[in-house]
């Protein structure tokens, strides 16, 4: 990557995070492509060079946000940590990118998400699942996840999961109880939760 390209995606990448700070503590709607202009230090007709249209821009971030998060997940994955701490972590450590989240964001997420073939469906399929069946596996190897739990049926689980958090009538409720269906997911898998 040249100079010009380096500066173009570092002003694209400044333009994203400027807007998902901005949509995340305000919502959408309230934010103005002047407000998200001046926050990445640019120009709006810069913004629209990159993004033609503030609904592309909300597209885009929304996709931002969705990497964002699962680059740390990936990162908690990837760890040596061992099944358990990982567990944890995943159920009680808010994500940096999901501690102070406006309900309106979530909302455009949730329905991008129930749309169907969207972004965070394509990286569940693609990225999601295979690393949640390595992560389980993980778990029957240091004995936390019942061995004789197999693969086929904790897919079918991540996808009744999947399935009903597409619902449209379902994603305005999810963001208050998200930790507590964290934790049955999990510990319906893992089984009784050891202190």
């Amino acid at each position: 990557m040249n100079g010009f390209q380096r500066r173009r995606e570092q002003k694209k990448d400044a333009i994203l995070q400027a807007a998902l700070t901005l949509f995340m503590e305000s919502g959408v709607q309230k934010v103005s492509v002047a407000q998200i202009a001046e926050k990445a230090n640019v120009s709006q007709v810069t913004i629209f060079n990159y993004f033609e249209s503030k609904d592309n821009l909300i597209q885009e971030v929304l996709k931002f946000y969705v990497d964002q998060t699962w680059d740390e997940q990936r990162e908690l994955f990837d760890s040596d940590l061992p099944f358990k701490d990982k567990l944890q972590k995943m159920i009680f450590n808010e994500s940096k990118y999901s501690k102070h989240i406006h309900d309106e964001f979530f909302q455009y997420l949730m329905k991008d998400y129930s749309d169907g073939k969207s972004y965070i469906e394509e990286l569940y399929i693609n990225e999601g699942i295979p690393r949640m069946i390595a992560f389980f596996n993980e778990g029957k190897e240091q004995g936390i996840v019942d061995p004789n739990v197999s693969d086929e049926a904790i897919l079918i689980y991540i996808q009744m999961f999947n399935d009903f958090l597409q619902r449209q009538d379902v994603a305005k409720n999810v963001l208050p109880i998200a930790e507590d269906l964290t934790k049955l997911f999990f510990y319906g898998i893992v089984g009784k939760k050891e202190d």
